[in-house]
């Protein structure tokens, strides 16, 4: 299996460093951004997720023989930047909000510090997985707190692509979710995964009863059974009497859930299942969630809308030349100035202020310096946000494997805390703290 990710990117990224290399302009040092102008579907806050499986990604950022050769047979771009490319190893810094962080609009979430033709072509491969993975962080996240403290399952895979599954697996773990039913993501993420039966096997059996019956003796009492294919008192009624008071729980995938939930538990109390929990299903988003919270539910499954970001499905990051070089070494600031598409350029640091209780409420963009700048004071301001991701080519330690999602999922928790009340409203709005530009001398 080829596992290069070189073309895992578009037709113009080569044909910009084909044009640069022939025009003498491809190794003038440069600074290239990828950030979000707003928040996709007027929410409060955004979470950064994919960080991981970008550095991975960009380790394998080659072009190899078959590459090489499609490029070539293609005639994508000259001979000389052919040679170029069988070479390219990316070797500058990468600078980041680390993954499982929360930003804003305009906040610098990867910083990527090289020469135009070893950063230009990774804006495709970039986006491609942080406006994918981040969308579904940031639904999950907003799942995560309505469900108030319940957990919450990742159970999507069949509403997207394959590959994306898994992705969108690991997002959802990292804001918060607790398993998945995705078995690749398990394999190769670590996440925790989960899955008893669905309607189909009921349906396979010439009664309930028999289905139950033959689940049970496969997994035991602690299993789940789907209660509602035909009737769902009887289908409750018949699964205490198949696994008997100890069965593990109820799955309900059907029906008016507030009003079913609360029979469900009464029936369980009354037939002495007190203990048997009660998970359900059937297309729920965060408002559902929110509407089950204080109800008798124990646990949830979320499938389509968490994997398509709650109808959010991309954050609408960009990524823009934001700084480089001139023929003297000196540094120039560049940006766009298009309507309704204007970037800020110039290098820069970042800085998340708390007020005495340690809520945040602004988050300071100094420009001027680069990621990992000092700014005279600035330590007063709050906690430095950027990392480095990768210095002088090298991935570095933390950020990859399921050491690097293990760490995420716990900042994450952190960083919602700190985040004001009004971050956990549902409704559209403003950004749950401000952007704030501000000159770093």
């Amino acid at each position: 299996m080829n596992t290069s990710t070189a073309l895992l990117t578009d037709h113009y990224e080569l044909t910009m460093v084909d044009a640069a290399l022939h025009a003498g302009t491809a190794h003038r040092q440069s600074v290239f951004e990828l950030f979000a102008r707003r928040l996709s579907g007027a929410r409060r806050y955004g979470v950064v997720a994919g960080t991981g499986r970008l550095l991975e990604a960009i380790e394998r950022f080659r072009f190899e023989d078959a590459e090489l050769e499609f490029l070539r047979a293609n005639r994508v771009v000259t001979d000389t930047t052919l040679d170029w490319l069988a070479n390219y190893r990316f070797a500058g810094n990468i600078w980041g909000y680390p993954e499982g962080e929360v930003f804003f609009p305009g906040s610098p979430l990867i910083t990527v510090e090289a020469t135009f033709a070893e950063g230009v072509l990774l804006e495709t491969l970039a986006l491609s997985i942080l406006n994918a993975d981040s969308a579904v962080a940031t639904a999950a996240s907003r799942m995560t707190h309505a469900a108030n403290g319940k957990p919450l399952a990742e159970m999507g895979s069949r509403r997207t692509g394959e590959y994306s599954a898994v992705a969108a697996a690991r997002a959802a773990y990292i804001a918060g979710f607790s398993a998945t039913s995705n078995l690749e993501a398990g394999r190769s993420h670590g996440i925790p995964t989960m899955g008893t039966a669905a309607h189909s096997f009921t349906l396979l059996h010439d009664s309930e009863r028999e289905a139950f019956e033959a689940q049970v003796a496969a997994l035991g009492a602690d299993t789940t059974l789907l209660v509602d294919t035909f009737d769902i008192e009887q289908g409750v009624r018949t699964a205490v009497e198949v696994a008997g008071t100890e069965l593990g729980a109820v799955r309900i995938d059907s029906g008016d859930l507030p009003v079913v939930v609360a029979r469900v538990r009464e029936l369980l109390d009354e037939l002495g299942a007190t203990r048997t929990r009660i998970t359900v299903t059937n297309d729920l988003d965060e408002y559902t969630v929110a509407a089950l919270a204080s109800s008798p539910v124990d646990s949830f499954g979320v499938g389509t809308s968490v994997v398509v970001g709650s109808g959010t499905p991309t954050m609408g990051m960009v990524y823009k030349l934001v700084a480089h070089e001139d023929d003297a070494g000196n540094w120039v600031a560049v940006a766009k100035k298009s309507a309704d598409k204007a970037s800020v350029g110039g290098r820069k640091s970042v800085r998340r202020r708390h007020n005495a209780r340690g809520i945040a409420n602004a988050e300071l963009i100094f420009l001027g310096d680069g990621p990992g700048g000092t700014t005279e004071g600035e330590e007063a301001l709050g906690r430095e946000v950027l990392v480095p991701l990768i210095l002088d080519g090298s991935v570095q330690p933390g950020h990859t494997g399921t050491a690097g999602i293990a760490a995420a999922r716990e900042r994450h928790q952190l960083r919602v805390r700190e985040l004001p009340p009004v971050a956990m409203s549902l409704t559209r709005g403003d950004p749950a703290i401000p952007t704030e530009y501000r000159s770093a001398e």
